[in-house]
């Protein structure tokens, strides 16, 4: 076979009814498509197979990941292009949903249909192969039980602290930094965001601070070392509170701080003067979210403060019909929900918060988001190393891709600031906005 390249451009702009915007490197080493875009590079013709039987994100995820198909040239450029051809860019409200998918499952069009069998032919014989074995296995049972919840975060954060060291830096902070000026340097845009919280919780000596989904201990180092607090932290991962563990021995704080392998439903030792959930709500799941606004309540003392981090997604018209991204879903988070900030705002009253201050930040994240991009291509042969090729594939995936979410507005980031009034209405904070001590 010769040309495999145009001939899937050809039959790609049939099926989809627009052109590649993408340069097609095909397993015979043809290659067709505008001079200088960037390279789609179909290594083997399984990454046809791949995304012919499961047609859409999930199809290219796997081959990706597989290293059946790569990129050559600006990866975000590449990324930029393929949502503008498989996702409906022109109907932001719409429910998400893939042109390609639609495409493949629904053609009525003659020509259409042909297309789709010449692109079978030109796949080979042969069912695609299993999925790469860095995708979650499938889970069975109700929703966020303890036992999967914990399965679910150790498949993503139990994957080695050197490969997380590399991705993150020195400041193994997890989350989205904060940022004064794009050219900050990202262990001082961290450190920026860790001080914000501690500020809007206006932590005090002797306090008492509960880090729910602590990590490896970032945030509870720097309150006890800056503000004087007592703190605890809990995460799910044996080998973030390991880590944790160690730093804090290191830093002579192991007064001051206790970390714990344990679930946010089983801390029974309230109340605290603060709470701090810093990117892992997302963990926590539609099921559960009144739960664990409820036992956050609970957990803080009268006049306490809350403050809740969190990716938030774009309301859809027909909630009933959101469904998961499923590449994010089996290989990044699995069982992670994202909800609409006015969702998670509403539920935090109803669990009896009094909200005071909602930031959105999501710029900040996409510049966080490139940095550990950066940090990770830069160390790319140990990443792989310390892992394995699809693992760091994936990772190099899902950053990228969500910085251009958090880019173009689909996904967003927001600290909401919550206090747990006291019935004298007694809020503790100042008159003035975002002065945060009263």
């Amino acid at each position: 076979m010769t040309d495999a390249a145009a001939r899937l451009a050809a039959l790609a702009e049939e099926v989809l009814g627009a052109p590649l915007p993408l340069r097609i490197r095909a397993w015979d080493r043809s290659e067709t498509g505008p001079p200088g875009a960037p390279v789609l590079i179909l290594r083997r013709r399984r990454a046809l197979r791949r995304m012919l039987w499961k047609p859409g994100e999930l199809g290219l995820a796997r081959a990706w990941v597989a290293g059946d198909l790569e990129v050559e040239g600006d990866l975000y450029e590449a990324l930029d292009q393929l949502a503008g051809l498989l996702w409906e860019r022109d109907e932001p409200a719409a429910p998400r949903r893939t042109r390609l998918a639609a495409a493949l499952k629904a053609a009525r069009d003659p020509k259409v249909r042909a297309a789709v069998r010449e692109l079978v032919t030109l796949a080979g014989p042969g069912l695609p192969p299993a999925p790469p074995r860095e995708e979650a296995g499938s889970t069975r049972g109700p929703l966020h039980t303890l036992r999967r919840d914990k399965q679910a975060i150790s498949h993503h954060y139990d994957v080695g602290n050197d490969f997380y060291e590399l991705v993150l830096g020195p400041s193994m902070v997890y989350s989205c930094a904060y940022w004064e000026r794009p050219d900050t340097t990202l262990e001082e845009a961290q450190r920026a965001k860790l001080d914000l919280v501690c500020r809007k919780l206006a932590l005090e000596p002797g306090q008492r601070l509960l880090d729910v989904g602590c990590g490896w201990g970032s945030m509870v180092l720097h309150a006890a070392r800056e503000y004087g607090v007592r703190a605890v932290g809990i995460t799910l991962s044996e080998e973030q509170a390991s880590y944790a563990r160690k730093r804090i021995a290191d830093a002579g704080l192991t007064d001051e701080i206790e970390i714990r392998v344990q679930d946010y439903r089983e801390i029974d030792d309230g109340p605290y003067d603060a709470i701090s959930s810093i990117g892992m709500a997302e963990h926590v799941g539609s099921v559960r979210y009144a739960e664990y606004t409820g036992i956050l309540h609970r957990l803080l003392a009268p006049g306490g403060r809350l403050l809740n981090h969190q990716i938030a997604r774009r309301p859809e018209p027909d909630e009933e019909a959101y469904h998961v991204d499923e590449f994010i879903d089996r290989y990044v988070f699995p069982d992670g929900e994202l909800a609409p900030v006015g969702r998670t705002v509403t539920q935090l009253e109803e669990a009896g918060f009094e909200v005071r201050d909602v930031e959105a930040i999501r710029e900040h994240y996409a510049l966080t988001l490139r940095r550990w991009v950066a940090n990770l291509e830069r160390s790319w042969p140990e990443a792989v190393r310390l892992t394995s090729p699809g693992r760091a594939r994936v990772w190099r995936l899902y950053m990228a891709a969500s910085a251009l979410s958090f880019e173009r507005n689909r996904i967003g980031v927001n600290q909401i600031l919550a206090v747990r009034t006291p019935e004298s209405g007694a809020s503790g904070l100042p008159l003035r906005t975002r002065d945060w001590r009263g």
